[in-house]
Protein backbone atom coordinates (compact mmCIF):
# COMPACT_ATOMS: atom_id res chain seq x y z
CA UNK A 1 0.00 0.00 0.00
CA UNK A 2 1.75 3.40 -1.12
CA UNK A 3 2.13 5.54 1.66
CA UNK A 4 0.16 8.86 1.77
CA UNK A 5 3.00 12.09 2.07
CA UNK A 6 0.71 14.82 3.65
CA UNK A 7 1.42 18.44 4.64
CA UNK A 8 -0.56 20.32 6.80
CA UNK A 9 -0.82 24.00 7.39
CA UNK A 10 -2.21 25.26 10.79
CA UNK A 11 -1.28 25.24 14.30
CA UNK A 12 -4.41 26.33 16.07
CA UNK A 13 -6.59 24.62 18.93
CA UNK A 14 -8.12 21.73 17.12
CA UNK A 15 -5.40 20.98 15.19
CA UNK A 16 -3.42 18.30 17.92
CA UNK A 17 -6.75 15.96 17.79
CA UNK A 18 -5.92 15.98 13.85
CA UNK A 19 -1.96 15.76 14.38
CA UNK A 20 -2.97 12.64 17.22
CA UNK A 21 -4.74 10.99 14.55
CA UNK A 22 -2.44 11.41 11.95
CA UNK A 23 0.50 9.76 14.29
CA UNK A 24 -1.81 7.25 15.16
CA UNK A 25 -2.65 6.63 11.31
CA UNK A 26 1.45 6.25 10.61
CA UNK A 27 1.03 9.07 7.78
CA UNK A 28 4.09 10.54 6.90
CA UNK A 29 3.88 14.28 7.09
CA UNK A 30 6.60 15.93 5.28
CA UNK A 31 5.72 19.84 5.89
CA UNK A 32 4.15 21.82 8.33
CA UNK A 33 2.86 25.36 7.82
CA UNK A 34 2.04 28.05 10.59
CA UNK A 35 2.59 31.49 11.51
CA UNK A 36 3.33 30.74 14.90
CA UNK A 37 7.05 28.51 13.58
CA UNK A 38 7.19 27.59 17.32
CA UNK A 39 4.18 25.63 17.48
CA UNK A 40 5.33 24.39 14.09
CA UNK A 41 8.41 23.23 15.56
CA UNK A 42 6.92 21.44 17.84
CA UNK A 43 4.69 18.90 16.18
CA UNK A 44 7.14 18.49 13.32
CA UNK A 45 9.31 16.49 16.18
CA UNK A 46 6.60 13.98 16.31
CA UNK A 47 6.91 13.14 12.54
CA UNK A 48 10.89 12.73 12.29
CA UNK A 49 11.25 16.36 12.23
CA UNK A 50 9.55 17.32 8.87
CA UNK A 51 9.79 20.53 7.79
CA UNK A 52 8.54 23.75 8.73
CA UNK A 53 7.07 26.64 6.41
CA UNK A 54 5.85 30.04 7.02
CA UNK A 55 4.67 30.06 3.44
CA UNK A 56 2.20 27.78 2.45
CA UNK A 57 2.76 27.80 -1.43
CA UNK A 58 6.16 27.32 -0.66
CA UNK A 59 5.42 24.24 1.15
CA UNK A 60 3.59 22.80 -1.68
CA UNK A 61 6.08 23.20 -4.33
CA UNK A 62 9.32 22.00 -1.74
CA UNK A 63 7.76 19.14 -0.35
CA UNK A 64 5.28 17.48 -3.42
CA UNK A 65 2.67 16.26 -1.05
CA UNK A 66 -0.73 13.62 -2.20
CA UNK A 67 -3.26 15.81 0.13
CA UNK A 68 -2.69 18.86 2.44
CA UNK A 69 -5.06 19.20 5.63
CA UNK A 70 -6.10 22.35 6.14
CA UNK A 71 -6.71 23.06 9.42
CA UNK A 72 -7.38 26.99 9.93
CA UNK A 73 -10.37 29.52 10.05
CA UNK A 74 -12.76 29.68 7.47
CA UNK A 75 -11.95 32.97 6.13
CA UNK A 76 -8.82 31.31 4.10
CA UNK A 77 -10.53 28.25 3.56
CA UNK A 78 -10.44 28.96 -0.52
CA UNK A 79 -7.43 30.73 -1.04
CA UNK A 80 -5.45 27.63 0.29
CA UNK A 81 -8.09 25.30 -1.73
CA UNK A 82 -7.30 27.47 -4.98
CA UNK A 83 -3.70 27.78 -3.96
CA UNK A 84 -3.54 23.25 -3.47
CA UNK A 85 -5.43 22.92 -6.78
CA UNK A 86 -2.89 24.75 -8.90
CA UNK A 87 -0.50 22.23 -7.73
CA UNK A 88 -2.56 19.25 -8.18
CA UNK A 89 -2.65 18.45 -4.69
CA UNK A 90 -6.07 16.44 -2.50
CA UNK A 91 -7.70 18.67 -0.15
CA UNK A 92 -8.90 18.01 3.36
CA UNK A 93 -10.51 20.99 4.60
CA UNK A 94 -11.87 21.67 8.05
CA UNK A 95 -15.34 22.27 8.77
CA UNK A 96 -17.03 24.51 8.30
CA UNK A 97 -15.83 24.33 4.74
CA UNK A 98 -15.75 27.96 3.45
CA UNK A 99 -17.21 31.29 4.72
CA UNK A 100 -19.91 30.68 2.56
CA UNK A 101 -22.36 28.49 -0.20
CA UNK A 102 -21.21 31.32 -2.86
CA UNK A 103 -17.03 30.33 -1.56
CA UNK A 104 -18.03 26.90 -1.44
CA UNK A 105 -19.44 26.20 -4.92
CA UNK A 106 -16.37 28.31 -5.63
CA UNK A 107 -13.95 25.98 -4.15
CA UNK A 108 -15.86 22.65 -5.94
CA UNK A 109 -15.46 24.30 -9.49
CA UNK A 110 -11.52 24.60 -8.85
CA UNK A 111 -11.37 21.26 -7.66
CA UNK A 112 -12.99 20.12 -10.73
CA UNK A 113 -11.17 22.17 -13.13
CA UNK A 114 -7.51 20.55 -11.78
CA UNK A 115 -9.45 17.11 -11.20
CA UNK A 116 -8.18 17.37 -7.42
CA UNK A 117 -10.57 15.67 -4.79
CA UNK A 118 -11.64 17.59 -1.27
CA UNK A 119 -12.82 16.01 1.68
CA UNK A 120 -14.54 17.68 4.35
CA UNK A 121 -13.14 17.17 7.88
CA UNK A 122 -16.69 17.10 9.15
CA UNK A 123 -15.91 14.26 11.87
CA UNK A 124 -19.37 14.98 14.50
CA UNK A 125 -21.10 11.71 12.40
CA UNK A 126 -18.05 9.39 13.42
CA UNK A 127 -18.55 10.15 17.07
CA UNK A 128 -19.36 6.94 18.34
CA UNK A 129 -22.90 7.36 20.16
CA UNK A 130 -24.35 8.75 16.68
CA UNK A 131 -23.11 5.49 14.86
CA UNK A 132 -24.63 3.51 17.78
CA UNK A 133 -28.07 5.24 17.29
CA UNK A 134 -27.69 4.65 13.46
CA UNK A 135 -27.60 1.18 13.97
CA UNK A 136 -30.36 1.20 16.79
CA UNK A 137 -32.27 2.98 14.11
CA UNK A 138 -31.64 0.59 10.93
CA UNK A 139 -33.25 -2.33 13.61
CA UNK A 140 -36.25 -0.59 14.04
CA UNK A 141 -35.72 -0.39 17.89
CA UNK A 142 -38.11 2.88 18.09
CA UNK A 143 -40.06 1.99 14.92
CA UNK A 144 -41.32 4.51 12.65
CA UNK A 145 -39.56 7.57 13.82
CA UNK A 146 -41.99 10.66 14.73
CA UNK A 147 -39.43 13.30 15.40
CA UNK A 148 -36.25 14.26 16.91
CA UNK A 149 -34.99 17.22 19.23
CA UNK A 150 -31.00 18.41 20.28
CA UNK A 151 -30.08 20.89 22.82
CA UNK A 152 -27.13 22.48 22.47
CA UNK A 153 -25.65 23.46 25.61
CA UNK A 154 -21.95 23.64 25.63
CA UNK A 155 -21.97 26.23 28.52
CA UNK A 156 -18.90 28.47 26.90
CA UNK A 157 -20.67 31.55 25.62
CA UNK A 158 -20.64 34.28 28.17
CA UNK A 159 -19.12 36.95 29.11
CA UNK A 160 -16.06 39.17 27.78
CA UNK A 161 -13.46 36.41 27.53
CA UNK A 162 -15.85 33.97 25.87
CA UNK A 163 -13.93 31.13 23.51
CA UNK A 164 -10.80 33.21 23.83
CA UNK A 165 -8.98 30.62 25.55
CA UNK A 166 -9.59 27.80 22.82
CA UNK A 167 -10.40 29.93 19.49
CA UNK A 168 -10.46 33.57 19.35
CA UNK A 169 -11.79 34.00 16.36
CA UNK A 170 -15.07 32.64 17.13
CA UNK A 171 -15.78 36.18 18.88
CA UNK A 172 -15.25 37.77 15.19
CA UNK A 173 -17.51 35.45 13.44
CA UNK A 174 -20.32 37.39 11.15
CA UNK A 175 -22.61 33.97 11.01
CA UNK A 176 -21.51 32.05 14.16
CA UNK A 177 -23.97 29.17 16.00
CA UNK A 178 -25.47 27.85 12.76
CA UNK A 179 -22.22 28.45 10.70
CA UNK A 180 -19.78 27.18 12.90
CA UNK A 181 -21.41 24.71 15.02
CA UNK A 182 -24.66 24.06 14.21
CA UNK A 183 -23.81 22.66 10.99
CA UNK A 184 -22.41 19.47 12.54
CA UNK A 185 -25.73 18.54 13.66
CA UNK A 186 -27.46 19.66 10.35
CA UNK A 187 -24.78 17.21 8.86
CA UNK A 188 -25.40 14.66 11.81
CA UNK A 189 -29.53 15.18 11.05
CA UNK A 190 -28.56 14.20 7.56
CA UNK A 191 -26.98 11.04 8.71
CA UNK A 192 -29.86 9.51 10.74
CA UNK A 193 -32.72 10.60 9.22
CA UNK A 194 -31.78 11.26 5.15
CA UNK A 195 -32.18 14.93 3.16
CA UNK A 196 -34.17 17.79 4.91
CA UNK A 197 -36.97 19.62 2.66
CA UNK A 198 -37.40 22.75 4.32
CA UNK A 199 -36.52 24.82 7.71
CA UNK A 200 -38.21 27.77 9.65
CA UNK A 201 -35.37 29.40 11.87
CA UNK A 202 -35.41 32.39 14.81
CA UNK A 203 -32.15 33.13 15.62
CA UNK A 204 -30.43 35.66 18.35
CA UNK A 205 -27.25 36.92 20.09
CA UNK A 206 -27.15 37.21 23.54
CA UNK A 207 -23.32 37.76 24.67
CA UNK A 208 -22.70 41.77 23.28
CA UNK A 209 -19.02 41.06 23.24
CA UNK A 210 -19.18 38.78 20.28
CA UNK A 211 -20.27 39.74 16.21
CA UNK A 212 -22.20 36.50 15.44
CA UNK A 213 -25.53 35.05 16.84
CA UNK A 214 -24.92 32.25 19.93
CA UNK A 215 -28.66 30.96 19.90
CA UNK A 216 -31.40 29.92 18.30
CA UNK A 217 -33.70 27.37 17.14
CA UNK A 218 -34.91 25.89 13.72
CA UNK A 219 -37.13 23.85 12.83
CA UNK A 220 -36.67 21.23 10.35
CA UNK A 221 -38.61 18.98 8.15
CA UNK A 222 -37.48 15.79 6.62
CA UNK A 223 -38.60 14.47 3.51
CA UNK A 224 -39.39 11.32 4.68
CA UNK A 225 -41.74 13.39 6.86
CA UNK A 226 -40.11 13.27 10.32
CA UNK A 227 -40.17 16.54 12.07
CA UNK A 228 -36.45 18.01 13.75
CA UNK A 229 -35.83 20.31 16.15
CA UNK A 230 -32.45 22.38 16.93
CA UNK A 231 -32.18 24.25 19.90
CA UNK A 232 -28.77 25.84 20.43
CA UNK A 233 -27.61 28.37 23.16
CA UNK A 234 -23.94 28.55 23.53
CA UNK A 235 -24.27 30.44 26.78
CA UNK A 236 -26.24 27.65 28.95
CA UNK A 237 -24.68 24.09 29.73
CA UNK A 238 -25.98 20.44 30.51
CA UNK A 239 -25.36 18.14 32.78
CA UNK A 240 -22.25 16.25 31.80
CA UNK A 241 -18.84 15.31 33.19
CA UNK A 242 -17.24 16.69 29.82
CA UNK A 243 -19.80 19.65 28.35
CA UNK A 244 -17.53 19.29 25.58
CA UNK A 245 -18.30 15.55 24.51
CA UNK A 246 -21.55 15.98 22.89
CA UNK A 247 -22.38 19.09 23.80
CA UNK A 248 -25.99 18.61 24.07
CA UNK A 249 -28.47 15.91 24.54
CA UNK A 250 -30.57 14.41 21.63
CA UNK A 251 -34.26 12.96 21.98
CA UNK A 252 -35.54 10.56 19.14
CA UNK A 253 -39.19 9.81 19.58
CA UNK A 254 -40.68 6.86 17.47
CA UNK A 255 -44.00 4.36 17.23
CA UNK A 256 -42.41 1.85 19.64
CA UNK A 257 -40.12 4.22 22.10
CA UNK A 258 -37.92 6.68 22.57
CA UNK A 259 -33.89 7.00 22.56
CA UNK A 260 -32.27 9.75 24.39
CA UNK A 261 -28.20 10.60 24.53
CA UNK A 262 -27.22 12.21 27.25
CA UNK A 263 -24.13 14.67 27.98
CA UNK A 264 -21.67 11.70 29.08
CA UNK A 265 -22.73 9.73 25.25
CA UNK A 266 -24.65 7.36 27.05
CA UNK A 267 -27.83 5.71 24.97
CA UNK A 268 -31.27 5.61 26.96
CA UNK A 269 -34.27 3.50 25.23
CA UNK A 270 -37.24 3.70 26.73
CA UNK A 271 -40.15 0.98 25.23
CA UNK A 272 -43.32 3.09 24.39
CA UNK A 273 -46.14 3.10 27.50
CA UNK A 274 -43.42 1.86 29.66
CA UNK A 275 -41.88 3.87 32.48
CA UNK A 276 -38.17 2.75 32.95
CA UNK A 277 -35.21 3.21 30.53
CA UNK A 278 -32.68 0.98 29.42
CA UNK A 279 -29.22 2.00 29.09
CA UNK A 280 -27.77 1.03 25.37
CA UNK A 281 -24.25 -1.12 26.10
CA UNK A 282 -21.87 -0.52 23.04
CA UNK A 283 -18.25 0.14 23.35
CA UNK A 284 -16.39 3.61 22.15
CA UNK A 285 -13.35 4.70 23.27
CA UNK A 286 -12.32 8.27 25.31
CA UNK A 287 -9.20 8.81 23.23
CA UNK A 288 -8.79 11.80 21.07
CA UNK A 289 -11.63 14.46 20.25
CA UNK A 290 -14.96 13.09 21.20
CA UNK A 291 -15.26 9.86 21.18
CA UNK A 292 -12.16 9.40 18.81
CA UNK A 293 -14.05 10.93 16.05
CA UNK A 294 -11.20 12.54 14.26
CA UNK A 295 -9.43 9.74 13.80
CA UNK A 296 -12.22 7.84 12.77
CA UNK A 297 -12.54 10.27 9.81
CA UNK A 298 -9.61 10.32 8.95
CA UNK A 299 -8.86 7.13 8.82
CA UNK A 300 -11.49 7.00 6.48
CA UNK A 301 -10.11 9.63 4.18
CA UNK A 302 -7.05 7.11 4.07
CA UNK A 303 -8.67 4.58 3.14
CA UNK A 304 -10.15 6.36 0.74
CA UNK A 305 -6.86 7.47 -0.59
CA UNK A 306 -5.11 4.13 -0.47
CA UNK A 307 -7.97 1.33 -0.93
CA UNK A 308 -11.04 3.36 -3.06
CA UNK A 309 -13.51 3.27 -0.11
CA UNK A 310 -16.39 5.79 -1.13
CA UNK A 311 -16.13 9.37 0.15
CA UNK A 312 -17.97 10.33 2.79
CA UNK A 313 -18.23 14.43 3.11
CA UNK A 314 -16.87 15.03 0.09
CA UNK A 315 -17.28 18.52 -1.12
CA UNK A 316 -19.58 17.93 -3.89
CA UNK A 317 -21.96 16.06 -0.95
CA UNK A 318 -21.21 18.43 1.62
CA UNK A 319 -22.70 21.49 -0.19
CA UNK A 320 -26.01 20.37 0.57
CA UNK A 321 -25.53 21.30 4.06
CA UNK A 322 -24.12 24.23 3.37
CA UNK A 323 -27.51 24.93 1.41
CA UNK A 324 -29.01 23.99 4.51
CA UNK A 325 -27.35 26.69 6.49
CA UNK A 326 -27.91 29.44 3.83
CA UNK A 327 -31.86 28.72 4.33
CA UNK A 328 -31.78 29.11 8.03
CA UNK A 329 -30.03 32.24 7.60
CA UNK A 330 -32.57 33.61 4.73
CA UNK A 331 -35.27 32.01 7.18
CA UNK A 332 -34.73 34.05 10.30
CA UNK A 333 -33.73 37.55 8.00
CA UNK A 334 -37.26 36.84 6.49
CA UNK A 335 -39.58 35.17 9.01
CA UNK A 336 -40.59 32.38 6.68
CA UNK A 337 -40.00 28.91 6.23
CA UNK A 338 -37.53 28.26 3.41
CA UNK A 339 -37.57 25.23 1.24
CA UNK A 340 -34.03 23.45 0.77
CA UNK A 341 -33.24 23.27 -3.17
Amino acid sequence: MKKIRLVVVGTGYFSQFHYDAWQRLGVEIVGICSLDKNEAIKYSKVFDNCRVFLNFEEMLINTLPDIVDIIIPPENHLKFIKISAKHRVNVICQKPFTNSLIEAKDAIKTAKKYSIKIAVHENFRYQPWYRKIDDLLNSFLIGDIFQVSFRMRPGDGQGEDAYLNRQPYFQRMERFLIHETAIHFIDVYRFLFGDIKSVFASLSKLNKNITGEDAGIVFIEFKNGVKGLFDGNRLSDHIANDRRLTIGEMLIEGSKGTIRLNGDGEIFFRKFNENNEKLIKYEWSSKGFAGDSVFHYQKHVVNHFTKGEHLINSAEDYIQNLKIEDSIYKSNKNKKLMDIN
